[in-house]
C-alpha cells in the first residue's frame, strides 16, 4: 500500500482542472505515474479531447425543481470543452463511468441525433407546447459545435415548428446562429442569456480556458440585439471573495451592450467540484483561498455545497442577502428586468400535420 501523500499538482495550460478526482460511485481508481513515458495520450497530464458519439433515443430532459425555471432542458453534448473550474455539472460524467475533473473536459459525448429526436418529440401529440431551455447542463456552444452543429441543426427544427427556445452560453459562437435565432424572435420564440463571470480577460483565462472572452461575449450581445434577438445576461457563478464584487460593472457593460434582462447564481460545489475548485485555487489563487472558502461556507450554512431547493442557488444568511440586495441595485440601475416577457407558445405549428388513418 502506498502511503505517500499525493504530488502537488500544476495547472495545466487549457484545462479548468488538473487531476481526476475518483469516481464517487466506482471502487477503483486509476491515478496514473506522472514520471512514466509510455502513457497512452489520453492517460497523459496534458490529455487530448476525443469525442464519442451519444446514443440516446430521447432527447428532451424533465424536471420538477421549483428552483429551476424551465421545465424541458435540451443538450446537445455531455461533458464540456470549457473547462471551467467551478462547473456544477461536472458530477453528471461519473454517471458515464468518467471523471469530474480532466475526463469531464476531454471527454465529450456528442448527440448527432438530437435534431431527428427533437423533431420526433416535438411531431408527437403527446408534446404540449412549452418552453426548452438550451445548455441546462452543458453548454451548447462549446467550441466542437463549430465542427459538428448539433446546436444548430436543434435551432433549424425549433424555427420550422416555433418552439420557444432559451439559450444560456459563454462563447460568442451564438452569434453565427443569428439567422435561425431571428426567425424565432418576431414570435417571441426565443432568447439568449450570454453568461459573463468576470470582464478580467486574465482571470477569465484562468478561471473558464477554453470559453469566450469577456470582450467577445459583449460583442456578442451586442450583434445578437442589433439583430433583433431579446438578450440577457448572466453573472454566474458569483464566487464570493473573487468577482462579486464586479457584478455591478458586468451588469452595467452587458446593458450598455444591449442586454434587457439579467439573473445570477452563487457558486456551487457539489461532489467533486470542492476539490476540483480546491485545487484551481491552490494553482491560480493560493492567497485568496481561505477568504473565499470562507465565504462559501458563510452562505452554505458552514458548508461548501448544499442541495436544498431554494438554497442552493442564492444561498442563504447575511451575506447571501447582500448579494441579493447588491444584484437588484445594480440590475436597477443598469435598467434590467424591466420588461421580462415570457416564451409564448402561441405560433407554435406541426408542420404538415399527421394524416389520421383509415379503418
Amino acid at each position: 500500500m502506498n502511503t505517500n501523500p499525493p504530488r502537488p499538482t500544476a495547472a495545466i495550460p487549457g484545462r479548468g482542472a488538473s487531476t481526476n478526482p475518483p469516481n464517487r460511485f466506482e471502487r477503483l481508481h486509476l491515478e496514473p505515474d506522472p514520471d512514466a513515458t509510455d502513457l497512452l495520450p489520453e492517460e497523459r497530464p496534458n490529455p487530448r479531447t476525443e469525442f464519442y458519439f451519444d446514443a440516446s433515443e430521447s432527447i428532451l430532459t424533465r424536471n420538477d425543481s421549483p428552483d429551476i425555471p424551465f421545465t424541458h432542458g435540451l443538450n446537445p453534448y455531455r461533458g464540456c470543452e470549457h473547462g471551467c473550474a467551478y462547473c456544477f455539472a461536472r458530477p453528471y460524467h461519473e454517471y458515464l463511468g468518467w471523471s469530474s475533473g480532466l475526463d469531464f473536459e476531454t471527454k465529450i459525448m456528442v448527440k448527432l441525433r438530437a435534431p431527428e429526436l427533437l423533431r420526433r418529440e416535438l411531431s408527437s401529440p403527446r408534446w404540449e407546447p412549452e418552453g426548452i431551455a438550451m445548455s441546462g447542463v452543458t453548454d451548447c456552444y462549446q467550441p466542437c459545435e463549430r465542427h459538428f452543429r448539433v446546436t444548430r441543426r436543434c435551432l433549424e427544427v425549433c424555427a420550422e415548428f416555433r418552439q420557444p427556445i432559451s439559450i444560456i452560453t459563454k462563447n460568442a459562437l451564438v452569434t453565427r446562429d443569428r439567422d435561425v435565432l431571428a426567425e424565432l424572435a418576431p414570435h417571441d420564440c426565443t432568447a439568449v442569456y450570454i453568461s459573463i463571470t468576470t470582464l478580467d480577460a486574465d482571470l477569465a483565462g484562468k478561471l473558464e480556458p477554453r470559453a469566450s472572452r469577456p470582450t467577445a461575449r459583449l460583442r456578442a450581445i451586442r450583434e445578437l440585439t442589433a439583430a433583433g434577438i431579446p438578450v440577457g445576461v448572466m453573472t454566474a457563478p458569483l464566487i464570493p471573495g473573487l468577482n462579486d464584487h464586479e457584478m455591478p460593472a458586468i451588469l452595467a457593460a452587458a446593458a450598455e451592450a444591449g442586454a434587457t434582462r439579467a439573473g445570477y447564481v452563487v457558486l456551487r460545489l457539489p461532489h467533486a467540484v470542492k476539490e476540483i475548485f480546491q485545487r484551481w485555487l491552490d494553482e491560480h489563487a493560493p492567497t485568496k483561498k481561505d477568504r473565499i472558502l470562507s465565504r462559501v461556507r458563510e452562505i452554505r450554512g458552514g458548508k461548501l455545497n448544499v442541495s436544498e431547493w431554494g438554497a442552493r442557488m442564492k444561498g442563504e444568511g447575511i451575506f447571501a442577502e447582500q448579494i441579493a440586495a447588491l444584484f437588484a441595485v445594480a440590475a436597477r440601475r443598469a435598467g434590467l428586468n424591466q420588461d421580462r416577457r415570457p416564451l409564448s407558445t402561441t405560433h407554435f405549428r406541426r408542420p404538415g400535420g399527421q394524416q389520421l388513418t383509415l379503418l
